[in-house]
C-alpha cells in the first residue's frame, strides 16, 4: 500500500454470457466505482499502472472481462497473477452464472446470438463457454447464480453485498432550467413554476440570478411560493423513500421557469438545502447563463 493511503479496490466481473454482467457493472457504477466494460486482459497491466499513478484519485474500480474479448482470453490468468502480486491492491473476482436452460431462454428473448455460436444454436455456444470458463470459476472469490433472479433482484443483491457501511448510494439532483430552452431529457420529475411572480420584470433584478439574495427574497415573499414549497416538499419527502426502496440510485428533480435564471434557480437551491439533511443532494443550473446576447 502506498504510504498509508487508502487501499485501491479492483473487482473483476466475469462469467457466463447472459448471466447479468451488464446489471452487475451498472450496480458497481451506482456504488461509485470507476467501471470499464470489456477490457481485454492483455491491457490489464497497463491499466494497473494508470491506477497506481499517485496523481489520480481512483480508489474503486470494476472491470468486465468476458468472451467478447476471447482472442485475448488466454492471457487472462497471467493478468490475474499480476493482480495477486500488487500489494497496494485489494482484488476480487466476481463470477456470474446461470443454468443452461435459463441462459438459452434469455438468448431467445433478446434474439441475440451467443458469441461462441454466431448463427448456430445458443446451447452449443453456452456449453463451449462453460468449458472455457471452468477454471476461472474456480478462482472466483464470489459466485452468484442468477438463474432465478430478475434484473432488479440481481441489482438489489449486488448492492446488499458490496455496499460499504454508512455509504449513501441514493442522491437527489436538483436541476433548474428554462422552458424556452426545452425540457431536461434526464428529469424524473418536472415542476413548472412559471405561475409565480417573475423577477425578470423588476428592472434592477433582471440582470441578476436566483443565486442573488435580492432575487431569492423576491421569489420567496409571495404566499403562493410558500404554499408551493410546502406541498412540493411534502410530496418529495413521501416519494423519495419509495424511489429508494424501488432500487433507484438517483432522482433528478427539474424546476422550470421561463428562462431558467431567476425563479427556478432560487427554488432549486431551496429544495436541495431542505432535503440535504436526509439525502445527498446535487444542484445543476442548466440555463442560468443563457441570457440574451450571451
Amino acid at each position: 500500500m502506498r504510504n498509508g493511503e487508502q487501499e485501491t479496490k479492483l473487482v473483476v466481473i466475469t462469467g457466463m454470457s447472459g448471466a447479468g454482467k451488464t446489471v452487475a457493472v451498472q450496480s458497481f457504477e451506482d456504488l461509485g466505482y470507476y467501471c470499464v466494460d470489456n477490457l481485454p486482459p492483455t491491457l490489464l497491466p497497463k491499466f494497473l499502472e494508470l491506477m497506481k499513478d499517485s496523481t489520480n484519485n481512483i480508489r474503486k474500480v470494476a472491470l468486465v472481462m468476458d468472451l467478447r474479448g476471447r482472442e485475448f482470453f488466454d492471457s487472462l490468468f497471467e493478468a490475474l497473477d499480476i493482480l495477486g502480486e500488487a500489494d497496494w491492491l485489494q482484488e476480487h473476482i466476481l463470477f456470474l452464472d446461470a443454468k443452461d436452460e435459463q441462459l438459452v431462454s434469455r438468448y431467445k428473448e433478446t434474439r441475440r446470438s451467443h458469441p461462441l455460436a454466431v448463427g448456430g444454436l445458443p446451447l452449443t455456444g453456452i456449453q463451449q463457454e462453460r468449458e472455457i470458463l471452468d477454471e476461472l470459476r474456480g478462482r472466483a472469490q464470489r459466485i452468484i447464480d442468477t438463474t432465478d433472479l430478475k434484473p432488479k433482484e440481481l441489482r438489489e443483491k449486488m448492492l446488499k453485498i458490496y455496499t460499504e457501511k454508512k455509504q449513501e448510494i441514493f442522491s437527489v439532483h436538483m436541476v433548474s432550467f428554462g422552458f424556452k430552452y426545452g425540457l431536461p431529457i434526464d428529469a424524473d420529475l418536472v415542476f413548472d413554476v412559471r405561475f409565480l411572480p417573475n423577477p425578470h420584470y423588476v428592472t434592477h433584478l433582471q440582470p441578476l440570478t436566483g443565486l442573488n439574495k435580492e432575487v431569492s427574497s423576491y421569489v420567496f415573499k409571495w404566499s403562493d411560493t410558500e404554499k408551493f414549497n410546502e406541498k412540493v416538499l411534502d410530496l418529495l419527502r413521501f416519494m423519495l423513500p419509495q424511489y429508494k426502496k424501488e432500487g433507484k440510485s438517483q432522482l433528478v428533480v427539474a424546476i422550470g421557469c421561463t428562462g431558467g435564471q431567476h425563479r427556478s434557480v432560487a427554488l432549486s437551491e431551496y429544495f436541495a438545502k431542505e432535503l440535504s439533511s436526509g439525502y445527498t443532494t446535487h444542484i445543476t443550473h442548466r440555463d442560468i447563463d443563457k441570457r440574451k446576447g450571451h
